[in-house]
């Protein structure tokens, strides 16, 4: 057909018009494409071939749908088929819901903005309610620890009662029961060895030292990330990454000279926390850079089942079995607060970290560094506050020359440059 000329009707015109539309306004191309092809597809069906023309209410609209991570997206994307053997552009002919058509009588940049603001909202309900669970969860643990020191059968106190949660979410379909791959479990043992010792080490440190002390040394996080992506992801920090990383730890040295509770357990057993909280981390990137990857939440959900089996034949070895109410009244504590409170505690453990991944699934990973290091903030001042902890003015100088660090190192990883991207 050479030489034929092909007239586009002035309403698929304007809707094509639209992909334009949506660069300028900075919204996702996928949506306008989706009602431009879906309009052309309309037009292309409801042609008065046979002398009838209107809308085609066989089908009926999509309405949307929505899940635990947020909206998804109602328009069902089909794209044209491209024949390349007489290249030719074929329109498959398809319905549309009514709404869509009277949806573009509101303007985009309205609609944009609304989208843009409630998931603000909701983004930041989610980051509200992570600082809350982990400000409650550094509360109730420290207070179980002060009187009950056994952080092994805490720790897998804690795992027990996440993998109860994960299991009731896969029977009731709140969380997709994941699919997996042998090789995929296979890789994800020594990641859940990491997030194993990671907690372990972190409730060692809180049953030695002040919250706040604890917290002020796991700002040294972003020290072993860079150190542990150099090593094993061959990752090389820029200057400036390097530079940032001196006031963290100037201000830890600073924060553990001057600390009122210093004890060497208690400083070491936070730092290994950050040593294998950080190897998790670069575990769980190279398991997402794997081709049949995993989302977050599924990780986590497997990884806690599998921490919680690590560590129930462990516990008796290191512990034995001191967790039944007659070695509790023994020891002269009530079982009744006890109980409660590691309970609480637990439930606030994996409620926190649930949200930690669900909020990484909005947030840029840089952008949750920063909501991370803001949050150490506020753990260590309400953990001071609660527990009116000493807190000399050297000590609060190197805590805050610590976080500022942090805060630093965050805003500094931008300016990493970016691979090229391989032909």
């Amino acid at each position: 057909m050479r030489g034929a000329v092909l007239t586009i009707p002035p309403v698929t015109r304007a809707a094509l018009d639209g992909r334009v539309h949506s660069r300028r306004c900075g919204i996702p191309i996928h949506r306008f494409s989706s009602v431009a092809f879906g309009l052309a597809r309309t037009i292309a069906r409801l042609t008065p071939i046979d002398g009838v023309s209107g809308h085609d209410h066989r089908r009926p609209a999509l309405s949307p749908t929505f899940s635990s991570s947020g909206p998804k997206n109602w328009m069902r994307d089909q794209p044209p088929a491209f024949d390349s053997r007489n290249e030719e552009f074929k329109v498959r002919a398809t319905s549309i819901p009514e709404s869509a058509g009277e949806s573009n009588l509101v303007p985009a940049d309205a609609k944009s903005a609304g989208g843009s603001l409630m998931k603000t909202l909701y983004v930041g309900v989610l980051v509200a309610l992570w600082y809350l669970f982990n400000i409650y969860f550094n509360i109730y643990n420290k207070q179980v620890l002060k009187v009950y020191p056994y952080p092994v059968t805490i720790t897998t106190a804690q795992f027990a009662v996440g993998t109860v949660f994960v299991l009731f979410s896969w029977a009731t379909n709140i969380i997709k029961r994941p699919k997996i791959t042998s090789s995929q479990l296979l890789v994800m043992v020594p990641l859940a060895i990491a997030h194993t010792l990671g907690n372990l080490f972190t409730n060692m440190s809180l049953g030695k030292v002040a919250v706040s002390f604890t917290h002020t040394i796991k700002a040294m996080e972003p020290f072993f990330s860079v150190f542990l992506s150099a090593v094993f992801l061959g990752e090389t920090p820029t200057l400036p990454v390097v530079l940032s990383l001196a006031p963290v730890v100037g201000g830890v040295v600073l924060a553990s000279l001057t600390e009122a509770s210093f004890n060497w357990i208690g400083f070491w057993s936070a730092m290994a926390s950050n040593l294998t909280n950080q190897g998790r981390n670069v575990v769980s990137k190279k398991l997402m850079d794997q081709k049949e990857s995993l989302d977050n939440m599924t990780i986590f959900s497997i990884i806690t089942v599998m921490s919680f089996l690590l560590m129930v034949p462990v516990t008796p070895l290191m512990e034995g079995i001191k967790f039944t109410p007659s070695f509790l009244e023994s020891a002269g504590l009530d079982v009744k607060e006890v109980f409660v409170r590691s309970l609480l505690a637990a439930i606030y453990y994996h409620a926190y970290q649930q949200l930690s991944y669900m909020i990484l699934a909005y947030m840029s990973p840089v952008t949750h560094s920063v909501a991370n290091c803001v949050k150490r903030v506020v753990v260590i001042v309400s953990a001071v506050l609660f527990f009116s902890t000493p807190v000399s003015r050297v000590n609060a100088l190197g805590t805050a020359i610590a976080l500022a660090g942090v805060f630093l190192y965050s805003r500094v990883t931008k300016l990493r440059p970016k691979k090229p991207k391989s032909a």
